[in-house]
């Protein structure tokens, strides 16, 4: 669960999907617009709807009345992650034990299974509770992230008012923006702007 699609959406209430790593797209469903920081899950739907858009909901499901517990655990799983991959970033080694807590919920066993066309999968099948069976492979990931993942590769955006991450998968590992389309170009313009106002 390293990987999650990289794209913008024109869509402003929609979450960018612009961390290519599950856990730093965790982080990214929190945005600053101006300088307002802004939670872009406001219902255990819009939590549900960013799973769904990870790809994590092949088997689970939760009843409307466990929406809520859903939402306030997955922001409890946010703020801990943000918690402990800043404190990896700043050489700090945070407690890893609320995190252990969130991985010990997501009981789940590798299973065998075909799809429509009989191609063979190997996919993980979960026992728990259904807010846990959904926020387990978020969990995974952030534990991944801080066992496996590069240090120097775990960036912010560039832009002074962007508060977004990302994971460098660049051949170079350059990448300043979450986005070209979005910072890199505002920061294009801005250049532009000043160079025009120079002149």
């Amino acid at each position: 669960m390293e990987k999650t699609e990289t794209s913008t959406s024109n869509n402003p209430g929609e979450i960018p999907m612009v961390g290519d790593h599950l856990a730093l797209d965790l982080l990214n469903t929190e945005m600053r617009v101006g300088n307002e920081s802004v939670d872009l899950w406001r219902s255990g739907e819009d939590v549900h709807a960013w799973l769904e858009r990870c790809g994590l909901l092949a088997s689970a499901s939760i009843a409307a009345a466990e929406k809520q517990t859903l939402l306030r655990q997955a922001r409890e799983l946010r703020a801990l992650a943000r918690q402990l991959i800043e404190q990896w970033k700043n050489g700090q080694m945070g407690d890893v034990q609320p995190l252990n807590k969130f991985l010990d919920a997501y009981l789940s066993a590798p299973q065998v299974t075909s799809d429509d066309t009989g191609k063979l999968s190997l996919t993980r099948v979960a026992k728990a509770d259904p807010v846990a069976n959904l926020l387990g492979p978020v969990a995974e990931a952030v534990a991944q992230l801080l066992t496996d993942g590069e240090l120097d590769l775990v960036k912010k955006c560039a832009h002074p008012e962007c508060i977004l991450w990302f994971y460098d998968r660049t051949k170079s590992h350059k990448r300043r923006w979450c986005s070209m389309a979005s910072c890199g170009n505002r920061h294009k313009a801005a250049q532009f702007r000043k160079k025009v106002g120079t002149t």
